[in-house]
């Protein structure tokens, strides 16, 4: 499915705001319709737009807005806006109203890139799984919502995993392994797959290569450098 979601950032730091402009951006299937830097700004593009955003990356240190004020400004007029709250702010009554009055995600000012781009692309597959059916099964909301399970269980979860690896993509790219046939996959295809870049794709690969999950395969063509593939372990073992 190929959409494209539009994201206003609302970032009192202009140079903020065009990093994550950039980050945004970088993430296959979002783009930034405007970045403006005060609540006045936000509140009048919103109502001068002629199509609203699907999202907003809402800084709540905004100078000309006490508070959460903002947020719930935003929230009371443009419900159907979805909102990931990108801040400073660590104060547990501010996380625990902006919960409460529904945003996606709550990220704390500096950020790792690498959770800025699990919570968009966890966003994308939140949206399309919305629009693609009138039902869903509990453990599709589990991944939707970022649900893990407790240390115990079998499912892969963030207890055991190095820096750079998200659980709730670690599984989705099992899945997609599953799915696939002999062949496999290679990092250029999974990137596309689940929405973002080739280098990230291949670092996946490389730490299920680690723990043996999956094996690589050189495929050799006529002309040119042979094609890295990635299968199932168990998948290589029996055409060995």
């Amino acid at each position: 499915m190929s959409q494209n979601f539009s994201v206003l950032i609302v970032e009192d730091d202009f140079r903020v705001a065009e990093i994550h402009r950039q980050y945004v951006e970088k993430v296959n299937g979002f783009k930034v319709m405007d970045t403006v830097n005060s609540g006045k700004d936000a509140l009048h593009f919103l109502k001068n737009t002629k199509c609203l955003p699907d999202l907003i990356l809402l800084d709540i240190y905004i100078p000309d807005v006490e508070g959460v004020n903002l947020f719930w400004e935003i929230r009371k007029t443009y419900h159907e806006i979805d909102i990931i709250v990108v801040t400073a702010a660590k104060e547990v009554e501010t996380i625990q109203e902006t919960f409460r009055g529904g945003i996606f995600d709550f990220i704390v000012k500096p950020f790792d890139n690498i959770r800025f781009e699990q919570t968009l692309l966890r966003y994308k597959d939140f949206r399309q799984q919305l629009e693609l059916n009138k039902e869903l099964s509990q453990k599709e909301i589990d991944r939707i919502i970022g649900f893990q399970e407790l240390p115990n269980s079998a499912t892969i979860t963030t207890t055991n995993l190095p820096k750079g690896i998200d659980s709730i993509t670690l599984n989705e790219i099992n899945r997609l392994f599953k799915e696939k046939n002999i062949e496999g996959i290679t990092a250029v295809e999974l990137s596309k797959q689940i929405g973002t870049s080739r280098s990230t794709a291949r670092r996946y690969l490389e730490y299920l290569v680690s723990i043996n999950k999956i094996e690589t395969k050189l495929i050799y063509g006529s002309v040119g450098r042979p094609e890295r593939r990635y299968i199932l372990r168990e998948t290589y073992e029996q055409n060995e």
